[in-house]
């Protein structure tokens, strides 16, 4: 965090920020110098690139005002893992940018647990940020690293690629209409609230895979990105959707394929691959306990075609801030 704000805002920040945010242990020797002056000194790896990603996370646009601050500190470091994992990069540092209405020790102790209970998982270093006062949002910037010419972009999709994707969806979705009904959803909130950034399967997938995306958004948001990047389209079907099981308490199978396809917040991988590497990537994704979906395939006319025996007509492709 930023120790070097200004001195006149009095000794209360720099407390907060020795307190809870500094003298965490350091993974990386490329970490030359971390929080503590006016900005970080970092060594990237000789031939490799660095990868960058920033989310921001506001009170009642992102989560619930009652949500635990120790799942909002998982859940900021694991959106933004998400992001680098969908490029196959490694992650090594993190700076931390903190909105907070008032300087409250519980609150920021349960926050910095979770967000360092996952950042020593991953071997992620808080190299530096800021605190100031104000509504509660929360800012954070990943940095990674790839062999240079090795990330997987959403640009590379080719027709005959099959597309695929880890594990299932639509749990956290149902998660927050359970919520906010006023329920508890106690059997899926975690998949909600402190979701499993995919970075193993990331750095497995990136020597395979021609497209690569996290489904944040949701399937058909997020699909959509590798396909208008890549300049193509796709035929899916919705009978190979990977619905999590908690989807069948659902009325209808078209609830529970909308809440797949656009509610968001999985953060899985929709991927592109050709034919050949199934195999090896199933075995491979399977030692590391995740599941590999095939769900359509990428098709030269632009455009989604949804196929199967399931009917569904969208009437919108996911989550939007505006």
């Amino acid at each position: 965090m930023r120790e070097q704000t200004k001195k006149s805002e009095g000794s209360g920040e720099f407390a907060l920020i020795e307190e809870f945010f500094s003298g965490r242990g350091k993974h990386h020797s490329e970490t030359i110098l971390g929080i503590g002056d006016d900005a970080a000194i970092l060594s990237p790896p000789a031939g490799k690139q660095l990868v960058l990603s920033v989310d921001t996370m506001v009170e009642g646009v992102h989560f619930l005002p009652d949500t635990d601050p120790k799942t909002l500190g998982h859940k900021l470091l694991a959106v933004n893992l998400s992001d680098l994992a969908a490029m196959g990069a490694e992650p090594l540092w993190v700076t931390l940018a903190l909105t907070i209405p008032e300087n409250n020790p519980e609150w920021l102790g349960k926050f910095s647990q979770g967000l360092f209970a996952l950042a020593d998982r991953f071997r992620v270093d808080l190299v530096g940020g800021d605190t100031t006062r104000g509504p509660l949002v929360m800012t954070l910037q990943i940095y990674g690293i790839v062999d240079a010419g090795a990330a997987v972009c959403r640009s590379s999709a080719q027709a005959g690629d099959l597309i695929c994707v880890t594990n299932t969806l639509g749990a956290a979705g149902l998660a927050l209409r359970q919520l906010q009904a006023g329920g508890d959803a106690a059997e899926i909130r975690h998949y909600l609230e402190t979701p499993a950034p995919r970075i193993d399967e990331g750095i497995l997938l990136r020597d395979y895979a021609t497209s690569m995306v996290d489904i944040s958004d949701g399937l058909m948001a997020d699909l959509g990105h590798i396909l208008g990047q890549s300049g193509v389209g796709a035929t899916v079907n919705l009978d190979a959707i990977p619905m999590h099981s908690a989807l069948s308490s659902l009325a209808s199978v078209e609830e529970q394929i909308e809440l797949a396809m656009t509610a968001g917040d999985d953060y899985e991988l929709c991927f592109t691959i050709p034919e050949q590497y199934v195999p090896v990537i199933r075995e491979r994704l399977s030692s590391i306990g995740s599941v590999l979906s095939i769900i359509g395939i990428v098709a030269e006319a632009k455009g989604i075609s949804l196929v199967g025996e399931q009917q569904w007509f969208p009437e919108g492709n996911g989550f939007q801030h505006f």
